[in-house]
Parts: C-alpha cells; sequence; structure tokens
C-alpha cells in the first residue's frame, strides 16, 4: 500500500492555512507501518501531565520551537522526543489539510512509513500514557465510525470520531484521519465504502 498512498498523496492538493498570524505553529506524524501484510498507524494516549489535550489519542508532534527551519522538522522532531523514533527511520510520503485546533494552534500533519518494524518504541513517560498500533482497516470500518454531534452558532454539527478498542479517537486527531481516509478513496486497492460524515 505505501506506494500507492504515496501516489494518492502527491496527487493529493493539501489545503493551507495562510491568514492567522497570530496562531501557534505545529505539525504531526501519521506514521504508517507494515505488520504482517497489513498497514497500520501509531497513535498515543497524551498523559495527563502535558500542557495541551491531556489524556487525548493524537498523532505524535506538536509545537514547532524557533530552531524547527519546515513544519516537517517539526513533526520528527517531535516524534522522536515522543515515541523514539529516528527521523532517518520515517520515509516521507505526502502531506494532509491545515487544521485549526481549539487550542490555538494551527497544525500541518503528514504522514510517512516507517522503514522498519517490529520497532523498538522509546515514548516519553511525561508525554505519553501509551501507544496504540491500530490496523488501517479498523478506522475504515464503519463500525469504528462514532458521531460526533456538536452545536456550533446554534445549528448541530457532526464531526468524526473513530472507537479503538477502549480508546476514542476525536477532535483534530479524528479530523486528520477523515482527511488520509478521503485521499485513501483514490487508492483503487482499498475498498472506499465508509460511514458517510
Amino acid at each position: 500500500m505505501k506506494d500507492a498512498l504515496r501516489a494518492a498523496l502527491e496527487r493529493y492538493s493539501p489545503s493551507a492555512i495562510d491568514d492567522e498570524p497570530n496562531l501557534a505553529r505545529a505539525a504531526v506524524l501519521a506514521l504508517f507501518y507494515d505488520c504482517a501484510g497489513e498497514p497500520h498507524l501509531v497513535f498515543q494516549r497524551r498523559s495527563e501531565r502535558v500542557l495541551h489535550h491531556k489524556g487525548q489519542v493524537s498523532f505524535p508532534g506538536g509545537a514547532m520551537d524557533p530552531g524547527d527551519e519546515h513544519p516537517l522538522w517539526t513533526a520528527l522532531r517531535e516524534t522522536h522526543e515522543e515515541i523514539g523514533v529516528a527521523p532517518e527511520d520515517v520515509e516521507l510520503l505526502g502531506q494532509l489539510d491545515d487544521l485549526i485546533t481549539i487550542s490555538g494552534f494551527r497544525v500541518t500533519p503528514f504522514v510517512g512509513w516507517l522503514r522498519t518494524y517490529p520497532y523498538p518504541w522509546r515514548f516519553s513517560a511525561d508525554e505519553v500514557a501509551y501507544l496504540l498500533e491500530v490496523p488501517f482497516a479498523t478506522l475504515r470500518d464503519p463500525r469504528s465510525f462514532v458521531p460526533d454531534i456538536r452545536t456550533y452558532g446554534g445549528r448541530q454539527v457532526i464531526l468524526p470520531s473513530y472507537r479503538v478498542g477502549p480508546d476514542l479517537i476525536w477532535g483534530a486527531t479524528a479530523r486528520i484521519v477523515a482527511n488520509l481516509l478521503d485521499v485513501c478513496l483514490a487508492i483503487p486497492e482499498l475498498d472506499g465504502s465508509r460511514e458517510p460524515r
């Protein structure tokens, strides 16, 4: 699937947010790997010690440091700090849409592929409670989709969220997953059927 996903991302034009200068910049990495011939994604359950999004399921990533030359470097640096994956062990496949979080960040998501698996994960106990290694098929299964009904400006909207065992992927991370799933509709090898959003 790696080559097909790379091709789909190369055809995709991610939307950028350029007119929000007051937002802090951040970046995350949606990191795939192959386990027994099946693509998986790694997520992390954030600890209760972090400043933002305590206890939530997220992709590895975080805020840009002053020395970060590009959001991609932020995503790779944070992934190394949080779950121990060295930047040279990640093959970059592409980029997804920028999004804004309720905590005031402009997030740029990248998609990568772990060059080798199994991998000696080493996660930061201060930032990460535990890792979730999720088969991509689980996220594509309509039974995993949970409508997250919110009220904005007096009207109800349905946002995506995904149930993975006892964990719920919601918020900005779920929006990134939904964006990724939309990109994957262009991959003929995958059955594109999903619960509508």
